[in-house]
């Protein structure tokens, strides 16, 4: 799974390490994981690609 998101801090888009596929309390699919430059979290809403 290669899910890419927009890292905060870096201020870049970046693949998401340990990506995993959550689903959110309304109950729209999403993606998380930690960015592999800084370790920030990162999140993205909607289903992976």
């Amino acid at each position: 799974m290669a899910a890419e998101a927009y890292c905060v801090k870096c201020k870049t888009k970046r693949q998401i390490k340990d990506a995993v596929q959550i689903t959110m309390k309304n109950g729209r699919p999403a993606t998380e994981g930690k960015c592999p430059e800084c370790g920030t979290k990162m999140f993205k809403i909607g289903a992976a690609s």
